[in-house]
């Protein structure tokens, strides 16, 4: 399955967002092999920088010495998409500046759903970042009129059971971004929060 072929932004109606860096990764998965989909912020501002690029991506960097922290060995991409990972992000264009608007998480929320029901065989989302949670609450406000994750600090929260349509959701912290390295409280829970999601498709 193209992921490119299947999901599209149709109107760019967002504002404050850099829209030269859009792109839905032009790569093929098998959806049925997709155990874990992995929630991430935005594009990054060079599209060879993402997590799919062939390009020593940045993003790929960071993401990288995650799974190496939670005792996972990884050198590439495909080999996080071998354990059963799906790698994307809630907002298809590149952010300006440090945040990212409230209305672009809205619209995106419409083409992540759209892309997360690709998958059939996933048994759990991990939310990375409060981008990611907050694209997933829009996708469940609309399907059951509630929230899937409750407002609070992350590290509150994070070790409630939280579930959509019998999904469980792991909200947790954002992997991509050079404050990754140095917040070595987040990693160690990043690296929590993957082994637990790891384990729970185990069960």
């Amino acid at each position: 399955m193209l992921i490119n072929e299947m999901i599209s932004c149709k109107d760019f109606s967002c504002y404050d967002l850099n829209k030269s860096g859009y792109l839905v990764p032009d790569v093929s998965i098998n959806p049925e092999k997709i155990k874990i989909l992995m929630i991430a912020e935005a594009m990054p501002e060079n599209p060879n920088d993402y997590f799919y690029s062939k390009k020593d991506p940045v993003f790929m960097e960071t993401t990288l010495q995650a799974f190496r922290d939670a005792n996972l060995e990884v050198n590439t991409i495909d080999d996080i998409v071998d354990l059963g990972f799906y790698l994307t992000i809630a907002v298809k264009c590149a952010k300006i500046g440090y945040s990212v608007p409230t209305n672009a998480i809205k619209n995106c929320s419409f083409i992540l759903e759209k892309e997360i029901n690709l998958f059939l065989n996933y048994k759990v989302i991990m939310l990375m970042g409060d981008v990611a949670i907050k694209a997933m609450n829009y996708i469940a406000r609309r399907n059951s009129g509630k929230r899937a994750i409750p407002s609070g600090s992350t590290y509150k929260i994070r070790k409630d059971e939280f579930y959509y349509k019998n999904i469980r959701l792991f909200p947790s912290y954002l992997i991509t971004g050079k404050n990754y390295l140095i917040e070595k409280s987040k990693r160690r829970m990043i690296a929590e929060d993957i082994t637990n999601a790891m384990d729970y498709i185990k069960k």
